[in-house]
């Protein structure tokens, strides 16, 4: 059992205090800031309404339209029916070994299986490969392949600049958190450690909702538990391979995931790949399969290494 100075231990129940005290804060403010669901209008009499009628001064107030963005991780009508109806209008025929898999696409459609769910299910090896052609081949690292392609499914279901905005939000508090621990010399073992990691993520993600009406910035306040609870897990995985390297590399790492996760999203919401991908499935992952093969056959230099290494092999 590891018992913890007292000194450090009053640190770390102030700082606890003071977290909940800046919540609490947030919450007031949010509360006095929020607009009225529902407003409630002053009657006018009778006679301002006719003559404002008659005369033309009552003018009607335009309602917003809200427009719904395409999210290929929802079952929303705007995503399944488009997708649905290229199927509906593909011929393909007898079955036979070349078009098996269309004929199970349509009869999982037919059994209720969402076709976005599909099509995702299709991109996500095709994504995976894109990620270790841009190690293999250009030379950006990043935490791994999981890491980016996770992060690339949380920017379809909030958006690129809302899920950056998290990601950057819960690793800035979870490096934040681990670098205070240190300090303080507040030795804990790894799972009571993340798990306190955890729960500072979770509290900063609810401190940036709370602040949503302050700092007007509406993505926020649509963002989905699933973006969320996807986004926090991963701190873990990032926690574990920030350790042993300095903060530059972490940086390093980091902006090298936000770019390959930025790259798998625009394929992923590429509109020929999913309609590729959802009328030729067979094609596709033939195509996906025979490139990892060939990337992981490859053992030449890498663009970033080229350019490193370029007065050398000029003076070759």
């Amino acid at each position: 059992v590891i018992l913890l100075p007292i000194s450090n231990m009053k640190k770390l129940f102030i700082v606890f205090i003071v977290v909940f005290f800046l919540l609490s804060f947030a919450g007031g403010t949010y509360a006095q800031v929020r607009p009225l669901t529902s407003p409630t209008s002053v009657p006018l009499p009778i006679e301002e309404i006719t003559s404002a009628t008659v005369s033309g001064e009552l003018a009607l107030t335009p309602t917003p339209e809200v427009v719904e963005r395409p999210d290929l991780t929802q079952k929303t009508e705007t995503v399944v029916e488009p997708l649905r109806k290229i199927l509906n209008d593909q011929q393909i025929g007898d079955i036979n070994p070349t078009n098996y898999f269309k004929y199970a696409i349509r009869q999982a459609v037919d059994a209720g299986v969402p076709p976005n769910t599909i099509v995702l299910l299709l991109l996500l090896p095709f994504i995976a490969m894109v990620i270790s052609a841009s190690r293999q081949l250009i030379g950006l690292r990043g935490f791994g392949i999981f890491l980016p392609a996770s992060l690339a499914v949380v920017f379809v279901a909030t958006g690129p600049v809302v899920g950056i905005s998290l990601f950057v939000l819960i690793v800035s508090v979870s490096t934040a958190t681990r670098i205070f621990l240190r300090k303080l010399k507040i030795k804990l073992q790894y799972l009571p450690r993340m798990a306190l990691i955890l729960w500072m993520v979770s509290v900063g993600v609810l401190g940036a909702l709370f602040t949503t009406p302050i700092i007007k910035f509406p993505g926020l306040t649509n963002v989905s538990i699933f973006a969320v609870l996807i986004v926090a897990l991963l701190t873990e995985d990032f926690i574990r391979i920030q350790l042993g390297k300095s903060v530059k590399t972490a940086l390093k790492l980091t902006s090298e995931t936000i770019i390959l996760s930025t790259i798998s999203f625009l394929f992923l919401t590429y509109k020929p790949i999913q309609e590729y991908a959802l009328l030729h499935p067979e094609t596709f992952l033939l195509l996906t399969l025979t490139a990892d093969i060939i990337l992981g056959r490859y053992t030449g230099l890498r663009v970033m290494e080229l350019w490193r290494f370029r007065k050398l092999i000029r003076n070759k």
